[in-house]
């Protein structure tokens, strides 16, 4: 395989995890928004899962060295510090 095909298969594996951690977030601000409260049973289970099988399809880029591990930590840290940062403000918003 030549660097430039590898380069590009990073590149989109990279994008494609960015993007699904981007779908995360939407789908935690819309239940947010208009379903349940952070406090909600059901809005963990779906943060939760969500978070969990983002790390997965994470830890299967790093396995086929699409991505480095740092990379993916950081994808996951930022998306956390995303969601901390919707939360603080949906309680800000509700106090």
């Amino acid at each position: 395989m030549s660097s430039n095909v590898a380069l590009e298969e990073n590149e989109q594996a990279l994008a494609l995890l960015k993007a699904d951690a981007d779908k995360i977030l939407q789908l935690i601000k819309v239940q947010m928004d208009n379903l349940t409260m952070p406090q909600c049973p059901l809005y963990e289970e779906v943060l939760d899962t969500q978070m969990f099988g983002l790390s997965r399809e994470i830890n299967f880029a790093v396995r086929l060295n699409l991505i480095k591990e740092e990379t993916g930590k950081e994808i996951m840290e930022n998306l956390e510090r995303e969601l901390s940062a919707l939360h603080e403000a949906a309680q800000a918003q509700k106090s």
